[in-house]
């Protein structure tokens, strides 16, 4: 009995299987193949219709470059440094807040240069402070608005002082001023910078040259200048006199 209880149990799985077969036969698309209930594909059913066709493939991949590299534009972009651009009345202020003012170009004819005067200056230029005379040459840092052969008015003046006085700014001597003119501008002598992290395996090197500008000191005025001595050389027939007379002197001894 439990022989023929089983072999009725397989034939009614096997009527079943046969059922279901035929119906996924039914159910059977074009283009694809059953073999044992699984359906393989033989070709893309998406490829034939038209609006795959007009569409082209778009992977994840490329739309986080393109969107990577317009990041990235956009941040060089950002930081691409740009000069600013400054009006005329901006710069004579600039130039007044590190205490010099531009006069104009050095013309041909204009003979600014004198001989020595016994009198001295202390002159603030940005943070430095320099004691000058007429006919020195100093180097700041770079001053911004002036090229070369500008005459330039040093506005900040500390103290003034000669032989017979001396005078002393509370902080800056308003009647003062100091003339110079733009020699040129340079660069100063490389720096080297060197840091290191200990075992941290961490070293930089790197190098810095300052940009100066040279000035040249052609007048001070706010002081009274003292006149200057004139000397006089002794002509030379009285030095020939003088030694004729010194050497007759000697031979009579």
């Amino acid at each position: 009995m439990a022989s023929l209880r089983c072999r009725r149990a397989t034939t009614v799985l096997s009527i079943n299987q046969t059922r279901s077969i035929s119906s996924v036969r039914r159910l059977e698309l074009p283009g694809t193949s059953i073999t044992h209930g699984i359906p393989s594909q033989n070709r893309s059913l998406t490829s034939d219709l038209p609006w795959y066709r007009s569409q082209g493939r778009h992977f994840s991949s490329e739309t986080k470059d393109t969107n990577e590299s317009s990041e990235g534009e956009d941040d060089d972009d950002d930081y691409e440094e740009v000069e600013r651009e400054y009006s005329p009345a901006e710069k004579v202020e600039a130039a007044a807040e590190i205490g010099y003012k531009v006069m104009g170009p050095l013309k041909s004819s204009e003979r600014l240069f004198k001989p020595y005067e016994p009198v001295f200056a202390v002159v603030q230029i940005g943070s430095h402070q320099f004691k000058v005379s007429n006919g020195d040459s100093i180097f700041t840092e770079k001053l911004k608005f002036c090229d070369i052969n500008d005459k330039l008015v040093l506005t900040k003046v500390l103290l003034l002082g000669s032989a017979s006085q001396t005078i002393i700014g509370r902080p800056i001597l308003p009647d003062a001023t100091v003339h110079a003119l733009v020699e040129e501008h340079a660069l100063d002598e490389k720096v080297l910078i060197f840091k290191k992290k200990r075992r941290k395996n961490y070293r930089r090197t790197t190098g810095h040259r300052q940009e100066l500008t040279k000035l040249r000191i052609t007048d001070i005025q706010g002081i009274e200048k003292p006149e200057p001595k004139i000397v006089h050389k002794p002509s030379k027939a009285a030095d020939t006199f003088c030694l004729k007379r010194r050497i007759a002197f000697c031979c009579c001894f």
